[in-house]
């Protein structure tokens, strides 16, 4: 237990000097003048920066919460919904032989396109309200559930397989006692990539056709040259996505215990 505690302890010291010598560097560059002040802010103008928009709605329309909330909603709302649809399918696909015949030729169509290359169909279709945003991130969130249910059914060891037929276990059975456990891995690691994609789609959408949310003010950012305000919202972007993958690390850790 101690020793858990030291390893935590030094990994969290190790990461505040990891980003302690890379803020140094940042501000040691712009203060040689190796980066232009007119193309990057200092650390400490973001941070007022920051604070600023925290409670003010200049330039870009929107306080720092309203544009985070409006991002979020949507990303969770597309995510979620890319893997309510997209894992049972590739765990089916995996083991179900008669559901990939029927369903891969489709999904190998739509998988090599790119989720940015939806939307301007989608903004034809939809418009550039909730719903379009929503779908754009499914897209991008649907292809990596799939594809990571699917490999972690097909890794499955087929000793246990051929041991439960033996024991004269169903396919049912064999798919919902043996598959799905041993595909949880894969089927988080297609989470976490999924959640990436949800973030980077949603912004590039929000950077075309928006009103509000981070990618927006990015966008105005760069409109009306200020890189404070892009970075501002990069690093909200950045550590909303560190935030949520390690709580998804801490519900793989409850799920699948043998992981660890």
């Amino acid at each position: 237990m101690k020793s858990g505690k030291k390893k935590l302890i030094r990994k969290i010291l190790l990461g505040c000097v990891g980003v302690g010598i890379f803020l140094g560097v940042w501000q040691l560059l712009m203060s040689m003048g190796v980066i232009s002040e007119r193309t990057m802010s200092t650390p400490g103008q973001v941070l007022e920066t920051f604070i600023y928009k925290l409670r003010s709605a200049d330039p870009d329309g929107a306080t720092l919460q309203e544009h985070f909330l409006s991002s979020f909603k949507l990303a969770m709302i597309g995510f979620i919904t890319a893997m309510v649809i997209g894992i049972p399918m590739g765990l089916v696909m995996g083991y179900f032989k008669a559901a990939r015949l029927l369903l891969n030729p489709m999904f190998e169509v739509i998988r090599p396109i790119p989720p940015i290359a939806w939307i301007p169909i989608v903004i034809l279709f939809l418009g550039i309200g909730m719903p379009a945003k929503v779908f754009i991130v499914f897209v991008a969130a649907f292809v990596p559930c799939v594809i990571n249910s699917y490999t972690g059914v097909k890794l499955t060891n087929p000793v246990y397989i051929n041991v439960a037929k033996t024991m004269g276990a169903g396919h049912f059975r064999i798919f919902t006692k043996i598959c799905i456990p041993s595909a949880i891995p894969m089927v988080f690691t297609g989470i976490r990539l999924s959640l990436g994609a949800s973030w980077s789609t949603l912004v590039a959408a929000e950077m075309l056709a928006s009103t509000n949310g981070l990618g927006y003010m990015i966008q105005m950012g760069r409109t009306i040259i200020r890189p404070d305000i892009i970075v501002v919202g990069m690093l909200v972007i950045g550590c909303t996505g560190a935030l949520l993958s390690f709580v998804l690390g801490r519900i793989e850790r409850h799920i699948a215990p043998w992981r660890k």
